[in-house]
Formats: C-alpha cells, sequence, structure tokens
C-alpha cells in the first residue's frame, strides 16, 4: 500500500493524468509534453536526498590490487559514496543542484543546500582527486561517471548563487583531472563505443562538450567536436531495428544524434540526420516510437529500460528543437518523445531501490530541457 501511495503521489503532480502504465501507440501532441511540477520537482529530488548518505547496498567498480583498496566507499570516495554506485552519486548531486538552481524556493532547499555544503567540500574532494589519480583507478567511471562529473561542474557553474561558488571551487580540481583524463582516451580510441550503457562514447561527450562550453573550454570544446565528427560524421543508416539490447539505458542511435545536433549547424544537422535515421513515420522507426515493455521493474538491469525512455524522450526533444520549425519531423518527434516521458513517469516510482537510486535524475534532465 505506501508503495502505491507513492506511485499516485508521484502522478498527481503531473500536469497531464497518467492513464495507464503504458503508452498508447499514437503519439501525443507536443503541447502535451509533462511538466515539472514544484510538487513533481519535490518527489524526484526526494529520491536522491534519500540515498546521498545510503553508503550500503554498494556496488564498487574500481580494481582491487591490495589491502589498501578494499575501504568503505565513505572512505575512499567521501564525497560520492551514496546511491549505490559512484556515478548515481554524481547524478544524484547534479539533481540537487539542478532543482535548487530552477526552484530555489522549494520546501526541501534548506535541506539541499545541507547535503551539498556537507559533501562538495575542499577536504572531500581532495580525497576524491587522490583516488582516481592511484594508477589502479586509471579507467575507473571511465567514460560514464567522467561524463556526469564534468556534468555537475557545468550545473554549478551555471548557477548564479554563492554556496554553488564555494561547491564550484571544491569540484573543478577533480573536474580538470577527469577532462584530461577524457581527453586522452578518446584522442586514443580508435572507434566509438555503441553500446547501450555506460561505456557509450557519444554519451559523455555530450556532458563533456556542455561542460566545455559552460566554461568557455575552447580547446577542449574544439577538440570534442573534431572527435565526434571522426567518430560520427560519416555515419548513415543508424540500425535502429537493433534496438534496444535487453538491459540499454541509452539509445545508441538518438545519443549520437543528440550529439551530432550539437557539432552541426541547423542545416547540417538537418542533412546528416536525414541520412542517418528513418523518419519517424516510416515503419523502420517503429523500435523508436513505443518504449519497450518492462517486465521486471525490481530487476536493476532489466529496470534500465525505464530509463531509457527518459533519455530517448531527451534525445527526441533536443533533436526536435534542433531541427527548422517548419520541418514536420521537429513536431512528430517532439510528439514521441511525450510518448517515452509518460512511460518512464508512471514506471519510475516502482522500480525499488535499484532504480529509485538512479531515475530521479534522468527525470530531471528531461523535464528540465538540459542541452542547447
Amino acid at each position: 500500500m505506501a508503495r502505491q501511495s507513492r506511485v499516485l503521489s508521484l502522478l498527481s503532480g503531473l500536469v497531464l493524468v497518467l492513464g495507464c502504465s503504458r503508452p498508447p501507440s499514437t503519439p501525443l501532441p507536443p503541447s502535451d509534453a509533462p511538466q515539472l511540477t514544484p510538487q513533481l520537482a519535490s518527489r524526484l529530488v526526494r529520491l536522491s536526498l534519500d540515498c546521498v548518505d545510503r553508503p550500503w547496498p554498494n556496488k564498487p567498480g574500481h580494481v582491487l590490487d591490495g589491502p589498501s583498496a578494499l575501504r568503505p566507499p565513505t572512505e575512499l570516495t567521501p564525497a560520492f559514496f551514496g546511491c549505490f554506485d559512484w556515478h548515481s552519486a554524481v547524478h544524484g548531486h547534479w539533481a540537487m543542484v539542478r532543482v535548487l538552481s530552477r526552484l530555489p524556493t522549494i520546501p526541501e532547499h534548506r535541506e539541499l543546500r545541507q547535503k551539498l555544503d556537507a559533501h562538495l567540500t575542499p577536504e572531500r574532494l581532495a580525497q576524491e582527486r587522490a583516488f582516481f589519480s592511484a594508477d589502479r583507478n586509471r579507467t575507473f567511471e571511465r567514460p560514464y561517471g567522467i561524463g556526469w562529473l564534468l556534468r555537475l561542474t557545468a550545473e554549478l557553474h551555471t548557477f548564479d548563487d554563492p554556496d554553488a561558488r564555494r561547491w564550484e571551487a571544491a569540484v573543478s580540481p577533480l573536474a580538470q583531472l577527469l577532462a584530461e583524463r577524457l581527453s586522452t582516451y578518446l584522442a586514443r580510441l580508435s572507434v566509438p563505443v555503441r553500446a547501450g550503457t555506460h561505456d557509450n562514447t557519444a554519451y559523455a561527450m555530450v556532458h563533456a562538450l556542455d561542460y566545455a562550453r559552460a566554461l568557455q573550454y575552447e580547446s577542449f570544446q574544439r577538440f570534442l567536436i573534431v572527435r565526434a565528427k571522426d567518430f560520427y560524421l560519416a555515419d548513415r543508416a543508424c540500425p535502429v531495428p537493433y534496438e534496444p539490447s535487453g538491459e540499454d539505458f541509452i539509445s545508441p542511435c538518438l545519443v549520437e544524434a543528440d550529439l551530432m545536433r550539437r557539432v552541426l549547424s541547423p542545416t547540417e544537422f538537418a542533412t546528416w540526420l536525414a541520412q542517418f535515421l528513418p523518419r519517424s513515420d516510416a515503419p523502420a522507426f517503429a523500435r523508436l516510437r513505443i518504449p519497450i515493455e518492462v517486465r521486471d521493474r525490481h530487476d536493476p538491469r532489466i529496470g534500465h529500460l525505464i530509463g531509457l525512455s527518459f533519455q530517448r524522450a531527451a534525445a527526441l526533444q533536443g533533436i526536435a528543437r534542433s531541427l527548422p520549425p517548419s520541418d514536420p519531423e521537429s513536431k512528430a518527434l517532439a510528439a514521441v518523445a511525450n510518448v517515452h516521458a509518460r512511460d518512464g513517469l508512471s514506471q519510475m516510482m516502482d522500480s525499488g531501490y535499484g532504480g529509485e537510486h538512479w531515475l530521479a535524475s534522468f527525470a530531471l534532465y528531461l523535464l528540465t530541457a538540459v542541452g542547447p
């Protein structure tokens, strides 16, 4: 009953009525896109607040090369130790900053500042940097967690707030280290990783490029644009019917387009997209049109598919905004995005801790329209 109450409470915060847990087969018009109300923002950010200080259960991803590496996450990474794994803790902090910057008077605003004050300190972030500086951790959280740490830094940088200046100063040394590490990795990468999970190259590059632009790191920005074109400019006919794999939370085709819209001019992007993706009304687009059924929401890996709905919706919205307003695909893709958004919102609160520890970040990423 408690779980049902939470689901009903979440749904009541939407400005549209979600009548069922599966989307209709006909996309909604763009005007029916879900909106972030203060009530919904409170419910979503509560998921992050509730896990940032929760060290167990924890899924470490670093190499153990001796007894010194086998220590509690609160000691190894004292800023980002909760929310089941390091990257989820990072984007949980991003979610808190994002909500605070958009809704500064939200009822949770004092608690949000207290949590961020406690975690984003120079001492804790120095320990995080020392952890990443160890040879055994050179590939830790590459590239997904690195991308999210850069996204958090960009969010802090663009948040006009005295507290954010302190938090950014604490995070920046780690961000600089990880940006350099990502640059080295991308320079050595022969071909991109096109997986639908954490190793996806384009997804990390989306975060990194927005970071470079927010902080006006021109050389890093130029490098990322060159590498994006190296990896993806010649791509044609993305194999949409192969999507998704059973545990995906990233659409390989859509995230690539979401990156390239940031790299190309609107005219260039429209030309590239027409050769890369089938039109939204074509049979070949069918696997992207309707969310995939999630048969076990409490399985933390099968439940990735709930996050896939959010990632697809965010990418589709961004793609639609990057096309000329006169292009009929703009409205059509925005309508498809609404279907995926409704699906994710209708399922996320019934996913157990395996989903709740991270899905709020993906929902807020969508509902606050991240990206240019």
